[in-house]
């Protein structure tokens, strides 16, 4: 299963009071597991950094000057993410900017049962503690050293490391397939997102039962026995 998490960084709360997205990092998860591919990109908002956003972000009126507008890397950041469910913390947040970007655009807005989010995972798993993304990476033990301030690509790292544990960890049922082969993506055809499609050879399981050797070492072992507790039981012995 691929899935996408993801994380904005905007100008502040309300993109229908004209705030924006000015930044924006996605990465891949198959079956949980991060396959390395991301997706991350600056924008320029077409408006002024409010002092209030830049302190949390650290995104300056400045550095944003120079970088292209939401319009222009709309196709790339709809192919990366193609059909796949999104994860975002707060995600109704992260959802209401990237369809307001959508939208101005001109596009399809993204379905709303996509919408994966890991503060309601949290808020269900851990009633009643701290649900902020520091807080889960430290209930976790994901290092977050580099985070000095908010990022998209590093918010969206550490949310992926939190929500494989939020979601049952690298072990997920105890299920994962003993042996995973991917095809080369040279000889594999395309698949979505440009991904090699993943082939599970399932080995036939190995005998537990004990072979009758074991059995009459065993049989000759419970003989020696001295006094056995069971033997008191009454009835026995």
């Amino acid at each position: 299963m691929r899935e996408i998490v993801f994380d904005t960084e905007t100008t502040g709360l309300n993109p229908l009071a004209g705030d924006r997205m000015v930044e924006i990092g996605c990465v891949e998860l198959v079956n949980r597991v991060e396959t390395g591919r991301t997706f991350h990109a600056y924008f320029n908002p077409g408006r002024s950094m409010p002092s209030e956003a830049q302190a949390v972000h650290g995104l300056s009126d400045a550095f944003l000057a120079d970088k292209p507008g939401f319009s222009d890397l709309c196709e790339d950041l709809l192919e990366f993410v193609g059909d796949s469910p999104l994860v975002a913390h707060n995600a109704s947040f992260d959802f209401g900017f990237l369809n307001h970007e959508l939208g101005v655009c001109g596009r399809s807005l993204i379905c709303m049962t996509r919408m994966v989010d890991t503060l309601v995972l949290a808020r269900q798993r851990h009633p009643g503690a701290k649900h902020s993304l520091d807080a889960l990476c430290t209930r976790y033990g994901v290092d977050r050293s580099l985070r000095i301030k908010h990022g998209a690509l590093i918010d969206a790292q550490l949310l992926a490391q939190v929500y494989v544990e939020l979601t049952g960890g690298r072990q997920i049922g105890f299920t994962l397939p003993v042996e995973t082969e991917t095809a080369s993506r040279a000889d594999a055809p395309a698949a979505q997102g440009g991904l090699a499609p993943i082939i599970v050879k399932i080995r036939p399981p190995r005998p537990h039962a004990p072979s009758d050797e074991e059995l009459a070492r065993h049989a000759a072992f419970v003989a020696g026995l001295v006094d056995p507790i069971w033997n008191r039981v009454e009835g026995r012995g």
